[in-house]
C-alpha cells in the first residue's frame, strides 16, 4: 500500500496512457470498418471456362448498389489498340425491325426489356451480370474496326494480344464516379484461344484524382457519339 501511495501519480498516468492507446485502436478499427463499407468494389472474371469462350462476369461486392455508366472494351493487338463502347447489346433484328431472340415488350416486365439491350442501370450489392463471352467481345471490337476473322484470328497479319474490360459506374450516393479494369492476356494456339488474367484481382480507380479523371472522361463519353476508336496501323 505504501508503494502505491508513493507511486499513484505514475500508475494514473499510465492507466491514462493505456485507455487512450485502446481507444486510438478501437477509433482505428472502426474507421477502417467504415472506409471498407463506404469502398466500391466490383470484381470482373471469366465464367465457365479459361479460354475465349468464358463468360466475362461482372459482380458487385460493394456494400451498396453501383450504377454501371459504361463498359468499355480496350483491344491491343500488334498493330495498335481498338477500343469501344460494349455498354449496349448487339443483335440482329426479323424483317419487322424487331431484335432477334427477344420476346414482345408488352409480355414482359420493362426491367427485362432494358437488359436485353442494354447493361447500363443498377447492379445491387451482391448481384452479378454477363456481357456475353469474351469471344463475342473481341469480334464485335474487331468488327468495328473492319478486321476480318477466321474464327477468333484476324486473317490480314494482326495478332490480338491484350483485352481490357474496364467498367465506370456510380456508387450509392457519392458525386463522383467510380472505376474498374481487368486485364486478359490471349494466347492463341492452333485452334484455341487461351485468357489469362493479369493480375489475381480487379483493379479500381478510386482515389480521388482517379475518380476525377474518371468523371472528365464520363463527360467526354456523355457529350460524344463515341462507339469505338481505332488506332490500328496498316498490316505490313
Amino acid at each position: 500500500m505504501n508503494w502505491l501511495s508513493q507511486h499513484h501519480q505514475s500508475i494514473t498516468a499510465l492507466t491514462s496512457i493505456a485507455t487512450l492507446m485502446i481507444w486510438l485502436v478501437y477509433a482505428q478499427l472502426l474507421y477502417k470498418g467504415y472506409r471498407r463499407q463506404r469502398r466500391p468494389r466490383l470484381i470482373i472474371n471469366r465464367g465457365k471456362s479459361k479460354d475465349i469462350n468464358a463468360l466475362c462476369i461482372i459482380s458487385n461486392m460493394s456494400a451498396e448498389p453501383v450504377f454501371i455508366e459504361y463498359i468499355v472494351a480496350e483491344l491491343q493487338t500488334s498493330h495498335g489498340t481498338i477500343v469501344m463502347d460494349v455498354t449496349d447489346l448487339e443483335r440482329g433484328y426479323d424483317d419487322q425491325g424487331k431484335p432477334e431472340g427477344v420476346e414482345q415488350e408488352g409480355q414482359r416486365p420493362i426491367a427485362d426489356v432494358v437488359r436485353d439491350n442494354t447493361r447500363q442501370g443498377p447492379l445491387e450489392s451482391g448481384g452479378y451480370l454477363h456481357i456475353g463471352t469474351f469471344r463475342d467481345i473481341v469480334e464485335r471490337v474487331a468488327k468495328a474496326a473492319d478486321i476480318e476473322l477466321q474464327g477468333y484470328r484476324p486473317t490480314n497479319g494482326i495478332e490480338f494480344q491484350w483485352l481490357t474490360i474496364q467498367l465506370i459506374g456510380i456508387y450509392g450516393p457519392e458525386d463522383l464516379p467510380m472505376g474498374a479494369e481487368r486485364s486478359f492476356k490471349l494466347h492463341a494456339a492452333d485452334d484455341q484461344c487461351d485468357l489469362t488474367p493479369d493480375s489475381w484481382d480487379t483493379k479500381h480507380q478510386n482515389s480521388r484524382l482517379q475518380r476525377y479523371r474518371l468523371r472528365r472522361k464520363l463527360k467526354t463519353l456523355n457529350e460524344s457519339p463515341f462507339r469505338a476508336s481505332s488506332g490500328l496501323q496498316q498490316a505490313g
